[in-house]
């Protein structure tokens, strides 16, 4: 059997671990990390809804990505003014459209949940971190409007989960750190929910392109780590002491 730098084997996800912070002013906080990657997701609610949303008696879910500047090896400019560069703008898309298959903005009311992301340090995944973190971030909010009776039901409908995979020197695997990531010739993340739905893929050929079968090799590899993924999540949830 292949063995990475690390390691690991191919389908083999690094160790995870998400830590609710219980003294963040956020409605919902947690930091989680998947090896050496690690981001900060706090939720919070607004008794407000975008101009698209008014009048129409349900809320919206949204987020933020960003990095420090020394969440890489370089320093990367501080984004200033409420300007995302394209790549933030990019991943923040892809985390609110991912969580906003988990609610039912019905149930929420004329209200917006914004998720923050802030990666504290990268070592590859850190949109699949975000939006695996920054959903338990959603459901402890979603906990606590229902606790709190601002809502009839809990707004929160479903589990989402993310990971990557790719093909490195012809071996498909799971969860890249930045090594493997940046050796990729496929390059692919993951977005299901708790029944293995698929929510989003994202997959590119960074070199020669990628066959049906391997395409199905990634994605079983994929839903096997994001149901490490989902466990951990629960068994987070679980330990909440919100009801």
């Amino acid at each position: 059997m292949t063995t990475r730098h690390d390691g690991r084997s191919p389908g083999q996800v690094r160790p995870l671990r998400i830590e609710v912070q219980p003294g963040s002013w956020a409605e919902g906080a947690v930091l989680i990390s998947l090896g050496e990657t690690r981001v900060l997701c706090t939720a919070t609610v607004e008794e407000r809804v975008p101009p698209h949303r008014r009048g129409t008696h349900s809320g919206w879910v949204t987020a933020e990505y960003g990095m420090l500047p020394r969440a890489t090896q370089e320093r990367s400019p501080r984004e200033r003014d409420g300007r995302s560069n394209g790549r933030s703008q990019e991943i923040q898309r892809l985390v609110a459209r991912s969580l906003r298959a988990a609610v039912d903005l019905g149930r929420l009311g004329e209200r917006t949940v914004i998720v923050d992301c802030d990666v504290l340090h990268a070592d590859g995944g850190t949109r699949t971190a975000s939006i695996s973190g920054g959903f338990v971030a959603l459901a402890l909010a979603c906990r606590r409007l229902l606790q709190a009776k601002m809502v009839r039901a809990d707004p929160l409908v479903a589990q989402v989960a993310a990971i990557s995979v790719g093909i490195v020197g012809s071996v498909p695997m799971v969860d890249l750190d930045y090594p493997e990531d940046s050796r990729a010739s496929t390059d692919m993340n993951l977005v299901m929910d708790g029944s293995h739905g698929m929510i989003e893929l994202q997959g590119t050929a960074e070199s020669t392109p990628f066959a049906r079968a391997e395409l199905e090799v990634l994605l079983d590899l994929g839903a096997a780590g994001i149901d490490e993924v989902l466990l951990a999540q629960r068994s987070v949830l679980d330990a909440s002491g919100l009801a």
